[in-house]
């Protein structure tokens, strides 16, 4: 594992939730701080809000692919579709390790009703597969964008 690996389940560990673990482990490399990033990635978790859509570990890859590539401006069409590309490129990666995006079916639980989330803390989710989840959209983000530019 490597140490945006590590950062991001150590993250995870320390109570973070999977959308905070990944977004930290690359903040810093694109100016946003620990607490920027920790803010802005509170309201994923659990499939955003709890409600077991789409990861949070996926949807925190998915804000750090957006500060390696997004926008800033609105007619910067380039950076717009580099940035639906390298989404593509991860949910078709992390698919092929998983075979799903979304928090329900990854952990085969509804963790948005009380009985489905305490069925999933009793079946170790949280302790065993989500760290999984954690640190494979963190390695995935890095294979992504550590590769070279090309023009």
């Amino acid at each position: 594992m490597g140490k945006v690996e590590e950062m991001a389940v150590s993250t995870f560990r320390e109570g973070f939730n999977c959308a905070q673990a990944v977004l930290t482990a690359f903040s810093g490399r694109f100016g946003l701080s620990r607490e920027q990033a920790l803010r802005l990635s509170a309201g994923f978790n659990g499939g955003m809000g709890r409600m077991g859509l789409t990861c949070g570990a996926v949807t925190g890859a998915f804000m750090a692919l957006g500060l390696k590539a997004g926008a800033t401006r609105a007619d910067d069409s380039q950076a717009k579709l580099k940035t639906q590309e390298l989404v593509r490129t991860f949910s078709k990666r992390f698919c092929e390790r998983h075979r799903a995006l979304s928090c329900r079916e990854l952990i085969g639980n509804d963790i948005s009703t009380a009985e489905g989330f305490e069925q999933a803390k009793k079946a170790g989710v949280f302790t065993d597969l989500c760290p999984r989840f954690v640190r494979d959209a963190a390695e995935i983000v890095e294979e992504l964008i550590s590769v070279p530019e090309t023009t």
